[in-house]
């Protein structure tokens, strides 16, 4: 009986090893895995035929390469960096609308003495924020062909289309948010442009993400930091002293404030502490300083959000561009042998 049992386990041993060697070497190949297809090239997405857009070229730094683009390129490049592709179309149309006006108002009106031998450049900084097609690609993924087509439709359904003032292309400055008014453009860059004027934006703090943000730093950072600019500013014994003669603007931003006892524009303030606009508040506490800022940007122009906004309750963007920028004027061109760059040639 137990030499039974012996035998019969080594049977159920040698048959459960077999079929152990029989999975492992299996010879049927693993089922075929299915790869996403690549998503099609910019040219392929691009409609074809002759437009406005593709007629102008235009100069673009990038680093320190100079690179010959289409203004129907470049816009695609610059709008999707500037604005996110999940915005609605009458957004990003105006948004088109409004770099194409830069980029020619730096052409033909204003050129950067940064870059002399190139019409913008690719920096945010300096002119127009600009993404590459491989910078979107790897930034989209499998949504590229959804976003980039998007963005594609606001470019080309405003084809050749730029605001005007006084028979030239206006200074389309935009920003990310504002709190409720834009800015007045004298309060920022001393110039008064009659067409950048504050004018309300419908924002708010549940609509637009880091409306309100609160900035806290220790007070002696806060010394250090008004120092390192303003080394004859005192900060004494008592803080009162500290933030004096604050006065405002028409929207509501700083003017001028008076740091221990220096007075400095609110654009300074801002770029000093780094803070996301001059719609500031600011609280001294026995131990720190609490910044309160309202929006994003210096606040002259298209606000991205409120034509946003704008766009979701049925805005067009030409309504959205005429409410930011007072006193403009569409000018739209056709194809064909007539284009942005030789009109502008022609006038000068």
């Amino acid at each position: 009986m137990k030499i039974r049992k012996i035998i019969s386990g080594i049977i159920i041993l040698l048959v459960a090893s077999f079929a152990v060697l029989i999975s492992i070497s299996d010879p049927r190949p693993a089922p075929p895995v299915a790869e996403p297809e690549p998503p099609p090239s910019l040219d392929e997405l691009i409609p074809a035929g002759k437009r406005t857009d593709t007629e102008a070229t235009l100069l673009v730094l990038f680093g320190d390469e100079i690179v010959t683009l289409t203004m129907e390129r470049y816009l695609i490049g610059a709008v999707a960096a500037e604005m996110p592709a999940s915005f609605e179309l009458h957004a990003l149309k105006a948004q088109t609308v409004a770099a194409r006006t830069d980029a020619l108002h730096k052409m033909y009106v204003t050129p950067k003495p940064q870059h002399p031998d190139a019409d913008v450049c690719g920096d945010f900084r300096c002119c127009v924020a600009f993404k590459t097609d491989e910078q979107l690609r790897a930034r989209w993924g499998e949504d590229y062909a959804m976003h980039i087509t998007k963005i594609i439709d606001a470019v080309t359904g405003t084809d050749g289309v730029f605001l005007s003032y006084d028979n030239e292309p206006i200074l389309a400055v935009f920003h990310a948010s504002s709190a409720g008014m834009t800015e007045t453009s004298g309060n920022v860059w001393l110039h008064d442009l009659p067409y950048l004027r504050s004018v309300e934006s419908p924002e708010s703090i549940g609509a637009v993400p880091g409306f309100v943000v609160e900035v806290k730093i220790s007070r002696d950072e806060f010394v250090g930091t008004a120092m390192a600019g303003h080394p004859y500013a005192v900060f004494g014994y008592d803080r009162d002293l500290w933030i004096t003669d604050i006065t405002y603007t028409d929207s509501g931003r700083i003017a001028y404030i008076t740091l221990g006892g220096v007075q400095i524009r609110g654009t300074e303030l801002r770029a000093m502490f780094d803070l996301r606009s001059t719609a500031v508040t600011i609280e001294v506490t026995d131990d720190e300083v609490i910044f309160t800022t309202v929006g994003h940007g210096h606040g002259v122009g298209m606000s991205q959000y409120g034509a946003n906004i704008m766009a979701q309750n049925g805005k067009t963007y030409r309504e959205i561009l005429l409410a930011y920028y007072t006193g403009v004027e569409f000018v739209e061109l056709s194809g064909g042998e007539v284009t942005t760059a030789t009109i502008f040639q022609t006038r000068q």
